[in-house]
């Protein structure tokens, strides 16, 4: 990510400006949450969406695929990596989270089979919400609460009581009492990019 206000250089994965007058200064950006899903189900959540224009005046092929689709049909890396770990598949999707000092990757082949995912890190009580074939991948606080599946994807239901939850951008939400879960910040990311940087990071489900 590259900060035009100080001409800085900041790493996507640690949060940390790495070239530039700010290298070094202690900063750390704080995760915030974010979703890649189909335009089709994003629309269908939510309909008053609004969408930049792809004609924004530069020279920019946004043709789907575009510039980095035989990268992302390839096993190999552009770049050497290290350290490297044949725990997952070098360019396995994993979705990665960072609590307290720790950090945990959750493999999208795994969350295929396990959508619903009620885990802890750090001490924290989480639920992991996922459609792995459009990597939709979401990550609440989920405190004294345990949840599976509902209805549809934007919905949770708490198995201890049977109430039905709204899975929304800013929260788990019960529309009942109103109560709200904050949404957790995480990354998808490559495998070997994420191991090179997190290397003692806990594998979920492997």
């Amino acid at each position: 990510m590259y900060d035009q206000s100080t001409k800085s250089l900041w790493h996507n994965l640690t949060g940390e400006p790495v070239v530039g007058p700010l290298a070094d200064s202690g900063i750390k950006l704080k995760v915030g949450p974010v979703v890649t899903t189909t335009w089709r189900d994003w629309l269908q959540a939510h309909p008053d969406t609004v969408v930049l224009d792809i004609n924004t005046g530069y020279l920019r092929d946004y043709t789907p695929g575009r510039p980095y689709g035989q990268y992302f049909a390839s096993p190999d890396t552009m770049f050497p990596s290290s350290p490297r770990s044949d725990r997952l598949k070098t360019k396995e999707h994993v979705f990665v989270l960072r609590l307290g000092g720790k950090a945990k990757a959750y493999p999208l082949e795994v969350l295929a089979k396990e959508p619903v995912v009620n885990d802890v890190l750090a001490g924290t009580n989480l639920v992991i919400v996922a459609t792995a074939a459009t990597r939709t991948v979401r990550a609440f606080e989920r405190g004294s609460h345990r949840f599976r599946r509902g209805q549809g994807v934007m919905e949770l239901v708490d198995t201890a009581t049977g109430e039905v939850w709204s899975v929304q951008e800013e929260a788990l939400v019960n529309p009942a009492s109103g109560q709200r879960l904050a949404r957790l910040g995480g990354h998808l990311a490559y495998w070997f990019g994420w191991f090179a940087f997190y290397p003692h990071t806990e594998v979920y489900g492997k």
